[in-house]
């Protein structure tokens, strides 16, 4: 039998993914302001070869078992980042430890994209979940923007700060975004 995720629930997994993606573009530049420019380089590198290596365990792993069990461990990190950034804020360890967690999700990224394609296959569900995707996305980006704006408006002028507040809501969506993503395979074995 054929697994592949329950589409409505995936559906709604995909925009909050995307909206998450919206609403936190704008907090990687004020996060990793203490960071020098050869990190990047190296974190790049590292990645590159990262992504080598996954690439080589596409026979094994190119599959919709593990893409299901890989991408729940890849949206369970950004709570872990998000609980490092609320807690310690401002600190160069932080910003550090969020940026290499980021590449560590990165990793996963032309596996993820690939899996996905092979599990759901038909070009009209492809269609939708990358409109889905796209939608999230432009939402995620208002909100944002509406949020520095209220931020502004309410005397909140420092960027650490408005980024600290905004991670509230990044919580609130990884936690709804898990949720829709467990809907989307309950009842089914992945584990």
């Amino acid at each position: 039998m054929r697994f592949h995720p329950k589409l409505r629930p995936y559906l709604g997994y995909k925009f909050l993914n995307a909206l998450f993606s919206g609403l936190s573009l704008s907090t990687i530049f004020i996060i990793y302001a203490p960071l020098e420019p050869i990190i990047y380089s190296i974190g790049g590198i590292l990645l590159a070869l990262g992504m080598w290596g996954v690439a080589h365990l596409y026979p094994r792993i190119l599959n919709a078992l593990y893409y299901v069990r890989i991408l729940f461990w890849v949206e369970i990190l950004p709570l872990g980042m998000i609980a490092l950034f609320l807690l310690f804020p401002e600190r160069y360890p932080t910003a550090l430890l969020i940026y290499a967690l980021y590449q560590l999700i990165f990793l996963f990224g032309s596996f993820l994209v690939r899996a996905e394609t092979m599990v759901f296959r038909h070009k009209s569900v492809i269609t939708l979940l990358d409109v889905t995707k796209q939608k999230g996305y432009l939402v995620g980006l208002s909100l944002s923007a509406l949020f520095y704006f209220l931020c502004e408006q309410a005397g909140i002028t420092a960027k650490i700060e408005q980024v600290y507040w905004l991670h509230f809501l990044l919580a609130l969506n990884q936690l709804a975004l898990l949720e829709r993503l467990y809907q989307s395979v309950k009842g089914r074995s992945i584990w």
